[in-house]
């Protein structure tokens, strides 16, 4: 298989799961917000490759850097002093700020550590933290670490954050 077929193989996947999403949401009469950091937009651009998404996405965050996550989503200082801006401590704080800074009535946060550098021991590349809310105030979080190259890990990110929110709203719709 080549790379470029690998690539298409990688995009249908993601375009499949976010069609999947806005279904959901559309069935629920849901919207959407994404607060992403080392995806970096990746899951808002997968979102809005779908025709009809503008009624489903309410809008998205790209929080690279621990002050926009401050500025834009309210996550303490203290937090990111304490725990990090990759810990679930962050990726909740996120999360929960993207659902008070929109109109949505859903959320998905990620937070991680892409590659090649940056990891640590206790946080090592492949690290990434994951959180889903909605506003009826059910919070899901992970912690996953993957494995490959910073494409594969962003990628691998990426179909999580929205395999998340499918199972989240799954939830929501059995309890609601």
């Amino acid at each position: 298989m080549t790379r470029e077929s690998q690539i298409f193989d990688d995009d249908q996947a993601i375009f499949d799961l976010a069609v999947r999403v806005g279904e959901a949401l559309t069935q629920r009469g849901w919207t959407l917000v994404t607060a992403e950091s080392c995806t970096g937009g990746w899951v808002g651009q997968a979102i809005t490759a779908v025709a009809g998404s503008s009624g489903w996405y309410e809008r998205g965050f790209i929080t690279y850097s621990n002050q926009s996550k401050c500025e834009m989503l309210g996550v303490q200082q203290t937090t990111l002093d304490q725990f990090g801006a990759v810990s679930p401590q962050t990726a909740q704080e996120m999360v929960i700020g993207a659902l008070n800074r929109s109109h949505a009535q859903i959320s998905l946060s990620i937070t991680g550590i892409a590659g090649p550098d940056g990891g640590t021991a206790t946080k090592p590349v492949g690290m990434v933290c994951f959180a889903w809310a909605n506003k009826d105030g059910m919070v899901q979080q992970q912690t996953y670490h993957f494995k490959g190259d910073r494409q594969t890990i962003r990628y691998l990110a990426v179909e999580t954050a929205l395999r998340g929110i499918l199972s989240l709203l799954d939830n929501a719709i059995a309890v609601g």
